[in-house]
């Protein structure tokens, strides 16, 4: 289960081969222990890590499978499992510093508008790392959290991309525009799609929860609306699906400017 952030020195699970490794080499002082599955003693890449873990004096005991099952809840753990420090989410005040640092640089920002499935949080957070986004920004309330299913499915990601948690998403939305970045929302409905539209400075792309979209209010603060374009009978697509696409336009539209 989900540790509660708001302890002091709480812990957290990761698990996975890639999502350990990334954690060990990204952020070897917060790993507190590890556990390796009986059984794979043989594997390459389980021994890499406990490779990888023993430089940083760490050594990985060896359990049985039930108990790495539990662990994780029954998550695909592939036989790795890692209890680290748990790293609460940046806040408005570091995406203000952030926004000052980046000020005037076309960079891109993804905001998810109450993605409650962790998986899809996940993807999309791995998407955001494959196109260079600088934040990944979520409402604190009704939106998944890093929990450890969406690291797994983050693939490593959530070690490298800021993943902000604000309160008021409208009053976050006027804080990016505040500093010259365009902030787009996705909808079906829309007229324009995101190959028609001109990306041409800092972009921050809106996507909606997986049930009903973007919040009214939400909607309301975007610049602009748009679209991706599909064959007639699909209504949607997967919301971290529609994220990368939306994402990977916006880089290869600035890529060529």
């Amino acid at each position: 289960m989900y540790v509660n952030k708001k302890k002091a020195n709480t812990r957290e699970i990761i698990y996975g081969i890639n999502a350990a490794t990334t954690a060990i080499q990204s952020n070897p002082d917060k790993i507190t222990a590890a556990w390796v599955v009986k059984g794979r003693e043989d594997d390459k890449r389980i021994r890499q890590i406990e490779q990888m873990l023993s430089q940083i004096g760490i050594k990985a005991q060896v359990a049985m499978r039930h108990s790495l099952d539990e662990k994780t809840d029954n998550g695909v753990h592939q036989g790795i499992v890692l209890e680290v420090i748990a790293t609460p989410p940046k806040d408005e005040r570091f995406l203000e510093n952030l926004l000052k640092e980046l000020e005037g640089q076309r960079q891109l920002y993804l905001i998810l508008d109450g993605v409650t499935d962790p998986r899809n949080l996940g993807a999309a957070m791995r998407s955001a790392w494959a196109a260079g986004a600088a934040a990944v920004i979520v409402p604190k309330d009704k939106s998944a959290s890093l929990t450890p299913v969406a690291r797994k499915t983050a693939d490593g990601a959530a070690e490298h991309v800021p993943f902000v948690a604000v309160t008021n998403l409208a009053r976050t939305i006027e804080l990016l525009q505040e500093f010259n970045v365009e902030v787009v929302g996705m909808a079906g409905e829309a007229t324009d799609t995101i190959y028609d539209y001109d990306f041409q400075k800092a972009t921050a792309l809106v996507m909606g929860s997986e049930e009903s979209g973007m919040r009214h209010l939400t909607r309301e603060k975007c610049d602009t609306i748009v679209k991706i374009p599909m064959a007639k009978g699909v209504e949607s697509l997967n919301v971290s699906v529609a994220a990368g696409i939306a994402m990977f336009e916006v880089v290869r539209q600035l890529s060529v400017k």
